[in-house]
């Protein structure tokens, strides 16, 4: 039977807990394959979801959101992935260029929060929700996890968006999870994970983690975690 929105997600999460990452991929392709995607930012520990839902729908929907000031590292690591993996990459970004963005607003990310919100919205969450219409999702697939910030601690599996399934399969993996997965499957971590970053988007605002940040203090100039794509993570 096809999932019903209007259905106990308490009682739904509270049985996916129990289950292996893998199984809860299972079970959201079940519910809703074709109309579901799998979104990326190729960051430092993305390999493992990428690997974990291809191997279950090789032709499973890859959106990547290409703000136009990735790290030179990460646009070689999504072509790494998609030649390795045979992703079916969907690349989306803003209609405007980098240069007209600059041009009309200035560089936004030293506008504080405000500016920040501005730029995330222009890069990131239009552009997804252009995706998530055009290619008719119903359940959209996630790496969040709960210990990457405060902000993700009441992850579950399972959450409601703007009347979209956000599913998160490894929502309570740790590092140590994470590498595991991958040191088994033969993946790679970003190649910049080496080099003291943990938590890795765009270039004017990533910074490696020193003793004195906190992982999520690493994005945003530590004035905020989120891009405005994971908001609202809640039943």
């Amino acid at each position: 039977m096809i999932f019903d929105l209007t259905s106990n997600l308490i009682q739904t999460n509270q049985t996916l807990a129990a289950k292996t990452a893998q199984e809860r991929v299972a079970f959201a392709l079940s519910e809703w394959q074709p109309n579901i995607l799998l979104s990326s930012s190729f960051g430092a520990q993305s390999a493992v979801l990428l690997h974990m839902v291809t191997q279950a729908w090789p032709e499973v929907p890859v959106v990547l959101l290409d703000t136009q000031y990735l790290f030179p590292e990460t646009y070689r690591f999504i072509d790494e992935l998609t030649e390795r993996l045979h992703l079916n990459l969907k690349v989306y970004q803003s209609p405007q260029s980098r240069e007209w963005q600059e041009a009309r607003y200035g560089k936004l990310w030293e506008g504080g929060v405000e500016g920040i919100t501005q730029f995330n919205q222009i890069n990131k969450v239009e552009p997804m929700a252009r995706a998530l219409t055009d290619l008719a999702a119903k359940a959209w697939i996630t790496g969040v996890r709960r210990g990457q910030s405060s902000t993700r601690k009441s992850l579950e599996t399972l959450a409601l968006q703007d009347g979209i399934v956000k599913v998160h399969p490894i929502y309570d993996w740790s590092n140590k999870d994470v590498h595991q997965y991958l040191t088994a499957n033969d993946l790679p971590y970003h190649p910049l994970w080496f080099e003291g970053y943990v938590s890795i988007g765009d270039v004017q605002t990533s910074r490696p983690l020193t003793a004195d940040l906190t992982e999520e203090e690493t994005r945003f100039f530590g004035l905020k975690r989120e891009c405005g794509l994971h908001l609202g993570e809640s039943i």
